[in-house]
């Protein structure tokens, strides 16, 4: 009898965890090219790189369909790539209170083509598009209160960019004789 081995079994595939099932679930339940990549990151961190054209119809579809209840979102912000031709990352960042989830929502934008405003899926992401406007100049298409949240309103540029100088365009200054006189200083030599 001829010495017969059988093929070593192979073991049984790992069933995906909770995170890598969301995943899975947001990008089968939107249109192709909506979701461009899913993944979970560090083992704990779902998200997804959406199309910013696609953002409104599908954050309220993650709100409204009760697999995802995304009913909040918990923070939004900009990330600064000068390199890259579309330079910025808008970030959001979902909770579902009810489900007790996280999703971070990505989409990508230059300088000149506005990212469509959530304002309408929830109220009070205007502050956090407030915020990435006044910080890195990205444009909300449809935000109703698009002025300066953190710097004054005579401020110009856009501080968390990484081209602006890092002393700024201008120095405020104050006098010590008399408490109420202030005023701003153009700076030479501001690197450009």
């Amino acid at each position: 009898m001829a010495d017969e081995t059988l093929p070593a079994e192979a073991p049984p595939p790992v069933p995906p965890t909770a995170l890598e099932q969301l995943v899975a679930d947001v990008m089968a339940a939107v249109p192709q090219g909506v979701v461009s990549e899913g993944r979970v990151v560090r083992g704990a961190e779902a998200e997804i790189r959406a199309d910013r054209r696609a953002l409104p119809a599908l954050m309220t579809m993650l709100r409204d369909d009760p697999r995802f209840a995304f009913n909040l979102c918990v923070h939004l912000s900009g990330v600064d790539f000068p390199d890259r031709a579309e330079r910025f990352e808008v970030v959001y960042n979902l909770l579902s209170m009810t489900l007790n989830h996280r999703l971070r929502v990505t989409v990508t934008t230059d300088a000149a083509e506005p990212v469509p405003s959530l304002v309408s899926v929830w109220p009070s992401v205007t502050w956090y598009e407030r915020e990435a406007w006044d910080m890195f100049g990205i444009v909300f298409e449809g935000q109703p209160d698009l002025r300066r949240i953190l710097t004054d309103y005579g401020f110009e540029g856009h501080p968390l960019r990484k081209d602006f100088p890092l002393t700024g365009f201008v120095e405020v200054y104050v006098s010590v004789n008399e408490r109420v006189k202030h005023g701003y200083k153009r700076l030479k030599n501001v690197r450009k």
